[in-house]
């Protein structure tokens, strides 16, 4: 006998399967409801205006200087076309080690997915402490999580915040923003 098992949740929410069955009913229900959407924007009413990527980098190495002045520097910070949701990135931190003179020096680059040019700062804040938290922090384990919600302490609302807006996007096919 060969038996399928019904995903509860129809249609599946697939950026949401680490949170509680009761907080995936919520959102299902709001998503059915056509008012999710409407939810996030009464949450954040507006867009950022970081447009390009030269106040990109400048908000990312703003974030770098207010919380990791120690750190290693950031070399490149670009909105990227490239990068797609669909592959589980909502950004990219690289580094890039070169032989200079004896010495191996890492070059850090951070990429934001382009898709977050037109969404609330605390979504792209969410993005860039991330991103920045892997200079530090390279797995994603408990230090990475608590140099993240020291960055932002709203670290965890605005990353569920993001996937409820993922959500939206996949299922609507429009931005709010």
């Amino acid at each position: 006998m060969n038996s399928t098992v019904q995903h509860p949740f129809d249609p599946p929410l697939k950026y949401l399967g680490a949170y509680s069955d009761q907080t995936r009913a919520q959102v299902a229900q709001l998503l059915a409801q056509d008012r999710l959407g409407d939810v996030l924007r009464q949450r954040y009413p507006k867009a950022h205006d970081i447009r390009n990527d030269r106040a990109l980098y400048d908000y990312v190495q703003g974030l770098k200087t207010e919380f990791l002045r120690n750190a290693e520097p950031i070399n490149k910070v670009v909105f990227d076309n490239k990068i797609h949701v669909i592959n589980h990135a909502l950004g990219l931190h690289a580094s890039i080690s070169r032989v200079q003179g004896g010495k191996l020096k890492a070059k850090h680059e951070i990429k934001v997915a382009a898709m977050f040019r037109d969404v609330p700062l605390e979504f792209l804040r969410m993005i860039a402490v991330h991103e920045l938290a892997h200079v530090k922090e390279k797995q994603h384990d408990k230090a990475f999580y608590k140099l993240c919600t020291y960055m932002e302490p709203n670290y965890h609302q605005y990353e569920f915040d993001v996937r409820v807006y993922l959500t939206v996007m996949e299922h609507s096919g429009r931005r709010l923003w």
